[in-house]
């Protein structure tokens, strides 16, 4: 069965450490010693969560000589925010109706006790 790219991404994201190893990438390459080094569990569970991020396409991996650098790859993270975004956008749109819905509310019950006053 053939998971689709934001299903992936999503569950990559699920999971606090790797949304941390995304947020060490943001800063630039680095290797798999240096990725791990905040973490207290060990290099093969480090490992396992690359290879979840790289299965999403969330990060590469290559390999110079001895170093194995991994790098962020944004693309899958844009789709994800557009995604969100249009929810955003539906979410601001249902709250500004119902802040206007409210203030009609509030105003009649003000008009309404001037005039039985």
């Amino acid at each position: 069965m053939s998971v689709d790219r934001l299903s992936a991404t999503f569950a990559a994201l699920a999971d606090p450490t790797r949304r941390a190893i995304l947020a060490r990438l943001a800063l630039g390459e680095t290797s798999v010693t240096e990725l791990a080094a905040p973490f207290d569990i060990s290099t093969p569970a480090i490992t396992k969560h690359l290879k979840v991020l790289e299965g999403a396409g969330l990060i590469t991996r290559s390999r110079q000589a001895q170093w194995r650098p991994c790098h962020l790859e944004a693309a899958p993270l844009r789709e994800a925010a557009s995604f969100i975004e249009q929810y955003r956008q539906f979410w601001e749109q249902s709250l500004d109706r119902l802040d206007s819905y409210l203030q009609t509310l509030q105003a009649k019950e003000n008009d309404h006790g001037r005039k039985s006053r």
